[in-house]
């Protein structure tokens, strides 16, 4: 297969409604997306992916209007939540439609919709006509696209087609928020935090690591946003002393060898700079990644989130 690049919201959703798999830019990070409601169009994610059939997909909108085509209920929070948020990279999960294919959803009764902010996002998604499911634009367990080009680097040949975009502003994936239940639960964490969340409504809160509704939210059962190299969590960057070997991402410079360093301005710049760096790392053949640990307040919480992950073996 011949992955298409354009710069063309139009030609892209052309492949969309030809039953294609096409890449798409968003404020989080690229999306890889199908028409929600064609089977084999989706079956062609997992297949091009390499995801396992059990981790669900998120369905886009580039309208309000198009959520009752997904979902026969939302709760009062997932309005408030919605016109508070929406567009944005925020998730609510829904209950299902019986229109939407149980491939979409990993067999479950629920979907996540989100209305992405991302210009070019919503030119792309108007010009679809339909929502589209989409899960990160990478091979499964990779560290997630932030550019076209690590698109590319993932599934050239194995896509039919890339919309061209800027790099993603965010960087992270987005805020995953179950409202299917009496009252709101966090299931992911993103750029929209826990403390925005309970401004909008009071009595949210946030999934223990043990809860089986993390399941909702895609990102949650597997290893996720690894690089090849091991990631470690550096706790006091003061007493670091890097080698030629090491690389490091964070706000602090830390001592040593290393020419691969990533000093950030700002916890917003770390998130955003973390997927890219991760795979600048294997491009270098970098054996240790530090990273370095902030607080969990705001974007933090979901920047140290995908660092964990990435430090699972």
């Amino acid at each position: 297969m011949k992955t298409v690049l354009t710069r063309s919201p139009i030609e892209a959703a052309a492949f969309v409604m030809r039953g294609g798999i096409v890449a798409f830019p968003t404020e989080t990070v690229y999306g890889l997306g199908a028409d929600v409601f064609n089977e084999r169009a989706i079956r062609k994610i997992f297949d091009a992916k390499k995801r396992p059939a059990d981790n669900p997909l998120i369905a886009h909108v580039g309208s309000l209007d198009q959520i009752p085509s997904l979902t026969n209920r939302a709760s009062k929070s997932a309005e408030r939540l919605i016109a508070a948020f929406f567009p944005g990279p925020l998730t609510v999960v829904l209950p299902r439609s019986a229109t939407v294919p149980l491939l979409a959803t990993a067999g479950l009764d629920t979907i996540g919709v989100r209305m992405p902010s991302n210009d070019l996002a919503q030119q792309f998604l108007r010009e679809c006509k339909v929502p589209i499911v989409a899960p990160s634009a990478n091979l499964s367990g990779r560290p997630s696209p932030t550019t076209w080009m690590a698109v590319s680097e993932d599934l050239d040949g194995r896509i039919d087609c890339i919309l061209q975009g800027d790099p993603t502003t965010i960087g992270l994936e987005s805020t995953v928020v179950d409202c299917t239940g009496e009252s709101p639960v966090l299931l992911r964490r993103g750029a929209v935090s826990f403390e925005r969340l309970r401004e909008i409504v009071s009595d949210i809160s946030e999934a223990s690591s043990e809860d089986p509704d993390l399941a909702k939210s895609p990102g949650m059962k597997h290893r996720h946003y690894s690089p090849m190299a091991v990631v470690v969590i550096a706790d006091d960057v003061t007493s670091l002393v890097l080698s030629t070997s090491d690389a490091f991402i964070g706000l602090q410079r830390p001592a040593g060898d290393s020419d691969q360093i990533r000093i950030c301005d700002s916890v917003e710049d770390y998130a955003a700079s973390l997927f890219e760096f991760f795979r600048q790392c294997d491009r270098n053949g970098i054996a240790r990644i530090y990273c370095e640990k902030v607080s969990e307040t705001g974007i933090g919480g979901a920047l140290m989130d995908r660092i964990r992950r990435a430090a699972e073996k």
